[in-house]
């Protein structure tokens, strides 16, 4: 009876591994498949020979503008999260003042509103201060509206950890800019390396911000460049859309598997007290 059920187990496990992967693999063999073949072949169906020049397309195009837009892009808005994300979630946690408790609700509230909300408001206002098209048109945003995950995440692990610590710190001397440079953020190594990943994904991939307030081709991200492979008509290149896509994800799949540990260690942080 356990044997079958150890078997049920991998078999539904083998399954799921094989529908998240499913995706992946089709726009891989998909970018190797010459034109002809996306009309006479099954869109399931391995390319008779493996064809290279939808990337040599790549080469061609503008997409190396958007990758570096999108890693700008990219940088500047983790190192907001995590910085201002633990700022704020570190003397919440950790220091007594007047209205604490309400400045916690009030940015947590944040998790409650929105994106499309506030994105003609915030349109009109980036119009008016004349940066749209600009990178800080897509970092702000971005950060804004990640900052209270963020902040919930380090008040996780923050709430767990001994204020005896802090209070030795300050017995020896240091101040409350080295506690926090010299022994919290070492402590929240996981935690950021999690809330990393996690915005990684959905910064790369950003769509809306990018789609409204850039319309400048040298300030196009990613995903709004994919839009470049439609040719005359509204055809689609689609040879070279799924090389574009496979390119794209392909930075997101690295990181993930080389940080998934540290990721899974991140979300456990503070659930069990020591």
């Amino acid at each position: 009876m356990k044997h079958r059920k150890n078997q049920f187990v991998s078999i539904l496990i083998l399954f799921i591994v094989a529908v998240q992967l499913y995706p992946i693999v089709w726009i891989l063999i998909s970018s190797f498949k010459s034109a002809d073949e996306y009309t006479k072949t099954p869109p399931y169906s391995f390319p008779s020979k493996i064809d290279f020049s939808h990337y040599s397309k790549l080469l061609d195009s503008n997409m190396g503008v958007y990758l570096k837009n999108s890693l700008i892009v990219l940088v500047f808005t983790l190192f907001g999260i995590v910085i201002l994300g633990a700022l704020a979630a570190y003397p919440i946690a950790k220091m007594q003042f007047k209205w604490r408790e309400s400045i916690r609700k009030f940015i947590i509230l944040g998790l409650m509103i929105p994106i499309f909300v506030s994105l003609i408001p915030m349109f009109r206002f980036y119009l008016k201060l004349g940066i749209t098209n600009t990178y800080i048109s897509l970092i702000l945003p971005q950060v804004g509206f990640s900052i209270p995950l963020s902040m919930y995440m380090y008040l996780t692990f923050l709430n767990f950890l001994p204020n005896s610590l802090i209070e030795s710190a300050y017995i020896d001397g240091a101040n409350s800019f080295q506690i926090f440079t010299k022994i919290i953020l070492p402590l929240l190594g996981n935690t950021t390396v999690t809330i990393a990943t996690f915005n990684f994904v959905f910064v790369w991939n950003e769509f809306v911000f990018a789609n409204t307030l850039i319309t400048s081709t040298k300030m196009k991200t990613v995903p709004i460049g994919l839009n470049d492979f439609i040719g005359t008509y509204g055809n689609r290149d689609w040879g070279a859309t799924f090389a574009a896509i496979f390119v794209t994800i392909l930075p997101t799949l690295i990181i993930f598997f080389i940080l998934n540990k540290q990721v899974m260690e991140g979300m456990t942080a503070g659930a069990v007290k020591e």
